[in-house]
């Protein structure tokens, strides 16, 4: 277990390369992880001839290799945040006997990646693949009030930034960002009839290890099936799960 100490301390310095738009000295590198230069000096070497650091000799700087590039694809590649919560949304449908799915936010708008179906339920314009209106979507709202507000404002700086279904709809970030407030109040994310009339969903957000909104979990149902009561039970169901996610991924619960 010798090398233990220093694999721990290669990861550091990749994780802190990573945090940092700008390559770094390597000063800053053994001021921040409380290393000895020495050791520093060594961790690059051997990182830059793996290639998982690359040095920018003019600058005297270090900044991340091409290896570290492919690692980020290969976790795209393997799809492990769908891996994960494939099984989650399973015992979601099990448990609310509702279609439940995950998705992404891509900009204005969210993509759907996963929907299980219950035993029954009609399919939904929800499938894998398609992209929505963020703000008219339960799973778009509870990412979308995860986020800073400049984010939002930079997402939706006009009127013309809304899309509507149905002639329903936001229209404004004024009225957006009262809806992000009660999404906050409750903890998760509803809409009604907004994608699809008649048909309601309860939403909550995934996080990762930064507080950072990377998915949302949503049940869909019939809005004449599902009372009040009904729908704040849906809701905690959800709210388990995307808990429980959070948690497989290593993210942060957040309040």
């Amino acid at each position: 277990m010798a090398n233990v100490p220093a694999a721990a301390h290669a990861i550091s310095l990749l994780k802190l390369l990573a945090r940092h738009a700008e390559p770094l000295p390597a000063a800053s590198i053994a001021r921040d992880l409380e290393l000895p230069r020495s050791t520093v000096y060594h961790l690059l070497a051997v990182l830059r001839n793996e290639g998982f650091v690359m040095h920018l000799a003019e600058e005297r700087r270090y900044g991340l290799g091409v290896e570290a590039f492919a690692l980020g694809s290969a976790y795209s590649r393997q799809a492990p945040l769908q891996r994960v919560a494939r099984p989650l949304l399973t015992r979601l449908v099990e448990t609310s006997s509702h279609n439940a799915h995950l998705a992404v936010l891509y900009g204005r708008e969210v993509f759907y990646v996963i929907e299980e179906r219950a035993p029954g339920r009609p399919p939904l314009v929800t499938d894998v693949g398609v992209r929505l209106p963020a703000a008219l979507t339960a799973s778009g709202l509870a990412m979308l009030a995860a986020l800073p507000h400049a984010q939002v404002r930079a997402l939706f700086p006009g009127r013309d930034a809304f899309v509507q279904r149905h002639g329903v709809g936001v229209t404004s970030l004024a009225q957006l960002r009262a809806e992000l407030i009660r999404v906050r109040q409750r903890t998760y994310a509803i809409e009604e009839g907004l994608v699809t009339p008649e048909v309601s969903a309860v939403a909550a957000a995934v996080h990762d290890h930064t507080g950072h909104p990377v998915a949302a979990v949503a049940v869909t149902y019939p809005a004449a099936d599902v009372d009040v009561d009904g729908q704040r039970e849906l809701a905690r169901q959800v709210a388990r799960t995307t808990a429980e996610l959070t948690r497989r991924i290593g993210g942060r619960l957040c309040p």
